[in-house]
């Protein structure tokens, strides 16, 4: 008897739509506490929690119906079979379009087409709601409706340009791949991470936003005597204009080797009326550079893809699955998505690992800013940013462990707190 790999699929995803629901709820209740965490009071004003409590409030609710109406639909399409259906139904546009549905590239880009039209389609109304009643209500949204959709367009214009030849790639690799298949993947993606690490901030990300040189003056001094302090080999620095789309604030670095840039959020600059807490910001984020921290994680993720085409190559040609799902062929992109749904809880598994490694590493270039002396300049930074973000300020532990990348400022600013050892020997 054939293992029924659909209905285990649609099995768990109910089941973790059930525990992450539970977490929501836990969150939720988090959320409609009318006090500050004891070690806030007197940190965050009354004004800004009583903000950020119902932007947070507003952000759940949504999120309640955003996460209901997705688990229906998914499980919908996979128990009635609707890919396999959706498959047949693009080869049959293939042909209309004058193209041989027999090529399996022709078939597949016809296929995905017709899945980027449903996913802008129904991801659509959320996207309005989030951001011209959401985040509009509370005064983070900038951007005009003519914005946004020249925004997306942009995006699908892209995927139109950059998703065939790499899908064609894909395709031909796994036709020919041999016993060598997993190493082959691998080695294309990791190749096409690099291009896009290298074309998307010179090509795509210019399309959207506006980068220009941050003026002369005592914060590009303090910033660029950080840079070399650290031997941080720091080659451009931009303020981006983030303030066209929304008042969220940010600042990251990105760059192969001796080519370096960091980016400040235009927001950020405004935000942050003192310097100091700047740089303090753009210290933690050298000391992910300084602590090998970009290095160790993206090993990891190169790793973390290699076991993956691993695994796809052991049941890419398992008849059971396919047939499973409803297929009666065994399509290249049909066999990656239904792999995708089959290892879905090793993968939930792997992400709470990898969540429990960046908050390490958030203490870690915490720490290294404070070794720095930002000490209290970070904290202000990160109390700053909290404010204006309007982040959570009350969260729940099990439901912060399970989905936060980064520690809440709670735990961050009772670690800077912690005396270093040097400082406990005095």
């Amino acid at each position: 008897m054939a293992f029924p790999y659909m209905e285990a699929v649609v099995g768990f995803m109910i089941l973790m739509y059930i525990f992450e629901s539970y977490l929501d709820l836990r969150q939720h209740k988090a959320l409609k506490l009318p006090t500050l965490p004891k070690s806030l009071e007197g940190v965050i004003s009354q004004e800004k929690f009583e903000k950020s409590r119902a932007y947070s409030l507003d952000k759940s609710h949504f999120h309640f119906v955003h996460a209901l109406v997705t688990i229906i639909t998914d499980s919908t399409i996979l128990y009635f079979k609707v890919l396999p259906w959706f498959w047949k139904k693009s080869g049959d546009f293939v042909t209309l379009a004058g193209l041989n549905a027999e090529n399996e590239i022709f078939h597949t880009l016809g296929f995905l087409a017709g899945l980027m039209i449903w996913s802008q389609t129904t991801d659509l109304p959320f996207s309005l709601y989030s951001t011209f009643v959401i985040e509009s209500r509370h005064g983070f949204n900038k951007q005009t409706p003519w914005l946004f959709f020249r925004d997306m367009i942009k995006g699908i214009f892209l995927s139109i340009i950059i998703g065939p030849p790499v899908v064609a790639a894909i395709i031909v690799i796994v036709q020919k791949g041999g016993p060598y298949l997993a190493i082959y993947l691998w080695a294309f993606m990791f190749g096409l991470s690099l291009v896009m690490l290298t074309i998307y901030p010179i090509l795509i990300a210019p399309l959207f936003n506006k980068f220009t040189p941050l003026p002369d003056g005592p914060l590009r001094e303090k910033i660029e005597k950080l840079a070399s302090s650290l031997n941080f080999p720091l080659k451009k620095l931009f303020v981006v204009d983030g303030s066209t789309r929304s008042s969220h604030s940010n600042a990251y670095m990105y760059g192969f080797f001796k080519n370096k840039r960091i980016v400040l959020y235009d927001t950020l600059v405004q935000q942050c009326k003192n310097d100091e807490e700047i740089v303090a910001v753009i210290a933690h984020e050298l000391g992910h550079w300084k602590l090998n921290h970009t290095v160790y994680t993206f090993i990891a993720m190169q790793i973390l893809t290699l076991l993956q085409f691993g695994g796809y190559t052991l049941v890419r040609n398992s008849t059971d699955l396919f047939q499973s799902f409803g297929f009666d062929t065994q399509p290249v992109l049909i066999g990656l998505i239904l792999f995708q749904h089959t290892v879905i809880p090793l993968q939930q598994l792997v992400s709470f690992g990898l969540n429990l490694v960046s908050r390490s590493f958030e203490f870690q270039a915490d720490g290294f800013a404070k070794k720095l002396g930002y000490s209290s300049s970070l904290r202000a930074g990160l109390v700053k940013l909290q404010e204006e973000n309007l982040s959570a300020m009350n969260t729940d532990p099990w439901y912060s462990a399970y989905h936060y990348s980064h520690p809440p400022l709670v735990e961050r600013l009772a670690a800077l707190d912690i005396p270093d050892k040097s400082e406990k020997s005095e």
